[in-house]
Order: structure tokens, then C-alpha cells, then sequence
């Protein structure tokens, strides 16, 4: 089922008849503020008025740009201090893969299986699953896979590898947590080997989990952050973070080896800081896990196999079925509810509505759904 978008606002978007959709994907996180927030909007009126793209390789200093990385790194652990601004999650794995070998040296990258990083060369080459990728071989060499979670696979990371790219929680497999300790031994072995760790947060960042960069609910801190979707606050915008001596490689040797044109765009950079602005001051990030418990609450579970879930807005919901799952979603779509799946799981929902979703707007969603579920 499809239609056409004629507005959207707050939790809802609406076709061209003017039939409102609760919104529960945002845009596979991107609009986590909602639609048409306004904070954003003034500040993309704002700065349309002063000037759009002029030039993105430093040249030009831009203010949008300036005070965004500074918010970004003034939330983050203190070798996280250097913000290298690109378009699109992808296009941000593809500088992190380019920064950590430049800098180490090293051929080897590892990556674990089920795991999704973007669909561009590079990033596509990341995945485990021979379906995806055996159109476009040979892919990049060097990559090996790992099984998420398998802390006795972990001696695979050795000094001869530049990085390992690891998801806090796995999305596109269905909301996979990490097990106790799991990423912390992958943050240990790292060290121990001089290998770069690269998390990529594209999904999990800006409050989704209950925090506002999910790596910090487990104790370690990476040496490249990845940030993408719902960084711009609905425009496209993404970053790759990391101290300012490994991101000097990037400098010479031979200059300009990392380009991007709209990268850090001022209008995605200014839609950004107001959308970070406005989450820092309220409570949305707090509120994130009580709405996924309140959500939670609300859903027959005889209609459902399982629930796993972040510890916040984020949730994975399992029917154990992929026929089934799609009936559903497409049921719930035509009673105005918005859902998705994964790439990696056709036996579940995804769950991932804007963090300003009220509790009103929770529970009819729920009551779809469960009616779905059960019509199914």
C-alpha cells in the first residue's frame, strides 16, 4: 500500500484526501522531533535568509556548522572532539572506513554478521549476507564477520586490523541488545590491539534508547562515532567523530583525500543544532522509556511472540511470522497506522515513532495494532 504525502505534522502525516497517519516509523528515526516542529522550522527560515550552500571544504567558516560540532562535542566524551560533517549515514561509514586506514595502516576491517551500515560500495561490503552483496563482486576485501554478541570470537581482531564497525544495538536484525559485557570486551580487545573501534549510532543516537548516545549505557567510549538520520532534525545530515589527532590524517598525505559538497549543508546543520537545542532542554529523552513502557503496556500479548526492545523508543515486535507481519502492517495501514519491518527480520515490527509522541497518540496506536493482530 502506498499514497501521497500532502503535509505532515507533529505525529501524523496525511494524503492528498487529508487522511491522517500515526506516524510510528519517523522516517526510520530520522523525524524524532516530529514533523514541521517549529524550532526547526524557524531555524531553517532563519538561516534561508542569510545564505545557502557557498563552500564546504573550510575555506569558508559557517557559523551553522561551527555550532553544531561544538554542541555535539560538548555532549560527548573528550577524545570525541573532532566533527567531520557529511550527508548521509552511509556516506559517514564510508570516511570512518577511509579514516581508520589511513591512520592505522592496516588492511583488515571487521564487521559483524547481520549487521547494517548503508548500501553505498563500502558500506555494502560491511554485510554478512551473500544475497545483498553477490550482484555487486567482487566487494571490498578484508572484511571479516563476526556473530554480534560472541565474545569468544573476539581474538579474531588482531594487530592487523584497522577497525572494527559494530552497531550498539543491532537494527536492521531487530532490535539486537548487546549481552552483558559483550561490548565492553569488544572495547578491551581494541585497546589491547590498537585497533580503532567505530560504532555506528545512525539509529540508536538523539535520545531513541533512553540516552542520548547509546554507547554511554555501557561504560566504553569509541574512537570514531558515526551519526546520521535523525542528526539534521528531518534534513540530510550526518557526521563521523573522533580526536582530532586520528583526524588529522585525513589532512595530507596526500591532501583532500575525504571530500564531501554538501556535506554539513548550513541548512541541515542549522535544522540539526535547533533540533539538538530542543531535545537538550527537555525531557524527551527521559520520557523515551516510560512511552515504551506505557506502549508496552497497551499491546495484547496472546497476539504476539516476543518483544525485544531498547530502553527507549525503539522496538522490535515479533509475530514469528513474515506473511503475517506484513497482513498486519498493511492492515494497520489502512486504519491510519504507520509501521515498518527490517531488513534483516521479516518475523517482526519496527517500532520507532517521533520521541514527541503523547501518551493519547501512543495508546491509539496500540488499540490499531491490536485490532490488526487480532483481525489478522
Amino acid at each position: 500500500m502506498e499514497f501521497v504525502v500532502s503535509k505532515a505534522k507533529g505525529s501524523y502525516i496525511y494524503d492528498e484526501l487529508g487522511k491522517p497517519f500515526l506516524d510510528m516509523i519517523s522516517g526510520i528515526g530520522v523525524s524524532y522531533l516530529g514533523h514541521h516542529n517549529p524550532h526547526i522550522i524557524k531555524a531553517l527560515h532563519d538561516q534561508a535568509d542569510q545564505y545557502l550552500h557557498t563552500m564546504v571544504y573550510g575555506e569558508h567558516v559557517q557559523s551553522p556548522q561551527v555550532r553544531l560540532a561544538e554542541l555535539l562535542v560538548s555532549q560527548l566524551p573528550s577524545n570525541l572532539n573532532s566533527v567531520f560533517f557529511q550527508t548521509t549515514g552511509a556516506e559517514a561509514i564510508e570516511g570512518a572506513l577511509k579514516l581508520a586506514k589511513k591512520y592505522s595502516g592496516r588492511p583488515e576491517i571487521i564487521a559483524f554478521k547481520k549487521a547494517y551500515h548503508g548500501s553505498t560500495y563500502g558500506a555494502m561490503s560491511l554485510m554478512s549476507d551473500s544475497n545483498k552483496t553477490q550482484p555487486y563482486q567482487p566487494i571490498l576485501p578484508g572484511i571479516n564477520h563476526l556473530e554480534f554478541n560472541a565474545i569468544d570470537q573476539l581474538e579474531s581482531i588482531t594487530e592487523n586490523t584497522a577497525a572494527v564497525v559494530m552497531e550498539v544495538i543491532q537494527a536492521e536484525a531487530g532490535i539486537i541488545l548487546p549481552e552483558q559485557g559483550f561490548i565492553k570486551a569488544v572495547r578491551d580487545r581494541c585497546t589491547s590491539t590498537s585497533t580503532l573501534l567505530i560504532l555506528d549510532e545512525i539509529q540508536t543516537a538523539m535520545g531513541r534508547t533512553g540516552s542520548l548516545f547509546a554507547f554511554t549505557q555501557y561504560g566504553i567510549v569509541p574512537d570514531i562515532l558515526v551519526l546520521g538520520k535523525s542528526l539534521g532534525g528531518g534534513l540530510p545530515l550526518s557526521a563521523f567523530i573522533s580526536e582530532k589527532n586520528i583526524m588529522n590524517a585525513l589532512e595530507d598525505e596526500p591532501p583532500l583525500t575525504h571530500m564531501t559538497t554538501f556535506g554539513g549543508h548550513p541548512l541541515s546543520c542549522a535544522a540539526g543544532l535547533a533540533g539538538l537545542q530542543f531535545l537538550l532542554a527537555s525531557d524527551l529523552i527521559a520520557e523515551s522509556c516510560i512511552k515504551a513502557d506505557y506502549f508496552e503496556g497497551q499491546l495484547e500479548k496472546n497476539q504476539i511472540k516476543n518483544i525485544r526492545r531498547s530502553r527507549g523508543m525503539w522496538m522490535a515486535i515479533d509475530l514469528g511470522d513474515p506473511s503475517r507481519v506484513q497482513k498486519v502492517i498493511n492492515r494497520a495501514m489502512g486504519e491510519g497506522l504507520l509501521m515498518d519491518w527490517f531488513l534483516f527480520n521479516d518475523e517482526s515490527i519496527r517500532i520507532a515513532p517521533p520521541l514527541t509522541m503523547n501518551e493519547k497518540e501512543l495508546h491509539g496506536a496500540a488499540r490499531i495494532l491490536n485490532q490488526s493482530l487480532k483481525r489478522i
